[in-house]
């Protein structure tokens, strides 16, 4: 017996949202979003001083960043499970409430280990909002149409992302306001996403029994916190090649092999292992982990070249990331406005990972001499890529999945790209420290690293000969980074290649979902 699936009319899937009212439903979920990226981002130029105030170590340093990302990455998989389960706007709103409780107890920290503290509760609520924003939208948008709307938030991640260092650095070089504003500066952006998207984000929600695996989810983020854990230590507390590597990458690997195993078995998974039979999605996937490395891996460091390599302040150094910043919003902004009117997306994911690779190949030529002209046009073009690539990578995979999976195919994407970022920091980071190390070694003797480690200088307190050939030395590290990440995002290119293209979707996700079920129900009777 052949059953036909009902069209998805509006008695079946309900009145789809105009486009005022998801133009209006956006504002909130781009506010929440761009705080959501900024709690990452923010601290990287005040951390020095907030270190020196609260009395804090190198190690400390550390993990006032890798805390925060840590909890992001872990549960970003759990928030997408929820949200094929339960209200997404109850979510999205209760994410944002974690995140403002984590900042306000991050801009009135007393000491050191309450702000770590804060950072895991900020992480936990910035997951949240960043998978949650593109499920929302895949809910409310059709994928023919969600390329309009998928590159303004593309901007906002890319915004977010380098503008962080920016706005952290005015306010430290600010008197009257100083470091605990890079955490308080949230709270009243996260307060007015909430009332917006109280008053605008109208979506069904879908009643029915439901059960959380959370055996898979203690698994899925105990695995994950390891591997990054070991790799945010390795090179730093131990050698990449030791018993400690040996013992948390097996110990990782084990848990993350029991979840598979758990995940495959359970009634409702965090994380469906029959979406990675899509082709689309198992390479999107790839694809994302090796844009993470390149991408976050890379530009994080950018700013203390800016700062030590060129010798500028913190607020200069936030404003020399604009290129890179108007380089992605374009791109993104324009790529999705063309995917939306003829319905092509991969030859944009192919130029994207193109573009991206020969701005990373660009950058591993600078050097401390290299002019800002110069260096502007190298920042542009690597922004133009990733704008094309980021966004379009999730899109690909949305428009791949049965509806009642977007929530997970979604928040997978957006686990793996954070993972990618978290061992791309970690591992260039010892790149980065190694060479120089090797390279002031080589120039200063064996008395200027103390022995072996290299600590970050001041400049201002260095002779005139010393600090030339310090600044020399970070240039050529940092564009080591850039050599290093070339090749990985060249893999990324290569991954995209084999993405097959397919035709986008004209119905929203709750449309595509409501007419699932419908032709399930047919199917029974």
């Amino acid at each position: 017996m052949t059953t036909t699936i009902p069209p998805a009319d509006t008695a079946a899937v309900g009145t789809r949202m105009s486009r005022r009212e998801v133009l209006q439903a956006l504002s909130g979920l781009m506010v929440g979003m761009f705080v959501s990226i900024l709690a990452s981002t923010v601290v990287a130029n005040a951390l020095p001083r907030i270190i020196a105030d609260l009395n804090g170590s190198q190690t400390v340093y550390t993990w006032i960043v890798t805390s925060e990302l840590l909890a992001m990455t872990a549960t970003v998989p759990l928030w997408g499970k929820m949200a094929d389960l339960y209200s997404k706007k109850l979510l999205i709103q209760l994410s944002l409430g974690l995140f403002v409780v984590g900042s306000l107890i991050a801009g009135f920290t007393p000491n050191v280990e309450v702000l770590l503290v804060s950072r895991v509760v900020q992480g936990v609520g910035a997951g949240g909002m960043t998978a949650l924003a593109m499920i929302v939208m895949a809910a409310m948008i059709p994928p023919r149409e969600l390329g309009r709307y998928a590159g303004i938030f593309g901007a906002v991640f890319g915004v977010g992302t380098i503008a962080g260092p920016l706005i952290g650095g005015v306010l430290v070089d600010t008197s009257w306001l100083g470091w605990r504003w890079c955490f308080l500066i949230g709270v009243p952006f996260s307060i007015i996403s909430i009332a917006l998207l109280q008053r605008t984000l109208h979506l069904p929600v879908v009643r029915r029994k439901v059960k959380i695996d959370w055996l898979g989810a203690l698994l899925i983020t105990s695995g994950v916190s390891t591997l990054l854990i070991w790799s945010s230590l390795a090179g730093n507390k131990f050698d990449w090649a030791s018993g400690w590597t040996a013992l948390m990458v097996i110990g990782g690997l084990v848990l993350l092999g029991f979840a598979v195993f758990v995940e495959s078995r359970a009634a409702e998974p965090i994380i469906p292992l029959t979406i990675f039979r899509s082709r689309t999605v198992s390479l999107t996937t790839v694809a994302s982990v090796l844009v993470g490395v390149a991408m976050f891996g890379g530009t994080v460091f950018l700013s203390q070249y800016f700062q030590i390599s060129l010798g500028k302040s913190p607020t200069v150094a936030g404003l020399m990331s604009l290129p890179m910043i108007f380089g992605l919003l374009v791109s993104s902004t324009v790529a999705g406005q063309l995917i939306t009117k003829y319905g092509r997306w991969k030859a944009f994911l192919v130029a994207g990972a193109a573009v991206m690779t020969v701005g990373m190949a660009l950058l591993g030529t600078i050097d401390a001499n290299t002019s800002i002209v110069i260096l502007s046009i190298y920042m542009a073009v690597l922004g133009i890529g990733v704008g094309m690539l980021m966004q379009n990578l999730v899109l690909a995979a949305q428009n791949d999945v049965p509806a009642h999976e977007l929530g997970a195919a979604t928040s997978v994407l957006t686990f793996f790209r954070s993972m990618g970022g978290a061992i791309g920091v970690s591992a260039l980071g010892a790149v980065l420290a190694s060479r120089v190390t090797s390279l002031t070694t080589e120039r200063l003797g064996p008395a200027a690293t103390g022995g072996g480690t290299a600590e970050v200088p001041d400049l201002s307190t260095l002779p005139e000969p010393v600090r030339l050939i310090i600044q020399d030395v970070y240039g050529i590290a940092t564009a080591d980074l850039f050599l290093v990440g070339a090749p990985i995002a060249l893999l990324a290119l290569i991954v995209v290649l084999f993405i097959k293209e397919k035709p986008l979707h004209t119905l929203s996700g709750d449309e595509r979902r409501a007419q699932e079920e419908a032709a399930a129900k047919a199917a029974v009777h």
